[in-house]
């Protein structure tokens, strides 16, 4: 069964029927993917989040009010008992592949050979292997072998 993410009030999507561009709408800016793969990481409390991205109180506050009112974070109370913490939630964790699939592009175009960067290694300290998105039949999809179909418009 398909899960939704709430629809924040005065939400205009920026092309209704495309889910990429309704995905860039909820956490297509500099800061959000990055709170993100920041909580995927570990992190839980606002301080955490502001160490570990350098991002200004501001901006970190409405991107944790956005992301929890879209449903990709949860707030719930610190196991200390003293304070509020965020925590991922299903649709939260289901951008583990855009995130996984940013990274390795960028392993790929953002880093010049030999420039030293972080890797993302599995519970046994492997490299993650590329993403490589297949078809029905076992065959590597890219944009030359994919088409997006469009619903009929109403007349």
């Amino acid at each position: 069964m398909p899960r939704t993410t709430p629809r924040a009030p005065g939400l205009d999507w920026t092309d209704p029927e495309c889910p990429v561009a309704r995905t860039l709408d909820l956490v297509g800016d500099r800061w959000s993917l990055l709170v993100v793969r920041d909580a995927m990481d570990g992190a839980r409390s606002f301080t955490e989040f502001q160490r570990r991205t350098g991002i200004a109180r501001n901006i970190l506050t409405d991107r944790l009010r956005k992301l929890t009112a879209h449903g990709l974070l949860a707030q719930r109370t610190a196991p200390s008992g003293r304070r509020q913490e965020y925590v991922l939630t299903d649709a939260g964790h289901d951008l583990f592949a855009v995130v996984l699939a940013l990274r390795q592009w960028g392993e790929r175009h953002a880093f010049a050979p030999g420039e030293p960067r972080s890797t993302l290694v599995d519970r046994h300290g492997t490299p993650v292997p590329e993403l490589a998105p297949a078809g029905a039949d076992g065959t590597l999809l890219d944009a030359g072998t994919t088409r997006v179909h469009k619903p009929e418009k109403p007349e």
